[in-house]
């Protein structure tokens, strides 16, 4: 979501109100997770638990560039046409300190909740805003459905893993 705030300053004050707005009920269930040191963490919204939307439209209203609302609202319209309709978990935030990346940190947060998906025999979904993570999201079994561009935006590339 960088894109959407380029100015360093902007993204400071505008992401942790998107984090919470986004997936910041994980914390109210219990479902999110980090790593030694906080080295990493990933919060997991689990089945029938959504984003909080009236809050993630507050956020964008309040500290998006008008430029790029509309872009940011089509952007978030198109992930929710991809989202499961049956029980699912969503992973809708996950981050590595750069310091400790590419050292089986995210595998390690991921593997977590992918075990409780199996036992409970539902799917685990997410967006993948990085290039460099689908890989990684692939070894643990998730699979594209598609790639999402609105204008000048990055890709986004929504994935499910079945369950196991």
């Amino acid at each position: 979501m960088r894109w959407v705030w380029p100015d360093p300053q902007q993204y400071l004050e505008a992401f942790p109100r998107f984090a919470r707005a986004f997936g910041g009920a994980a914390i109210d269930h219990g479902s999110a997770h980090y790593y030694e040191g906080f080295s990493g963490a990933a919060l997991w919204l689990p089945p029938g638990v959504g984003p909080d939307e009236a809050s993630l439209a507050r956020v964008i209203e309040d500290t998006v560039a008008d430029e790029l609302k509309s872009a940011t609202f089509s952007m978030f319209e198109q992930m929710g046409a991809f989202h499961p309709r049956e029980p699912h978990w969503h992973l809708p935030l996950i981050g590595v300190d750069p310091a400790h990346q590419g050292k089986g940190i995210g595998s390690a947060i991921l593997r977590h909740v992918l075990s409780a998906c199996d036992g409970q025999k539902v799917s685990a979904y997410l967006e993948a805003t990085s290039p460099r993570n689908i890989p990684l999201y692939k070894r643990h079994g998730f699979e594209a459905l598609d790639s999402i561009q609105v204008a000048d935006s990055p890709a986004v590339v929504p994935m499910l893993r079945k369950p196991r």
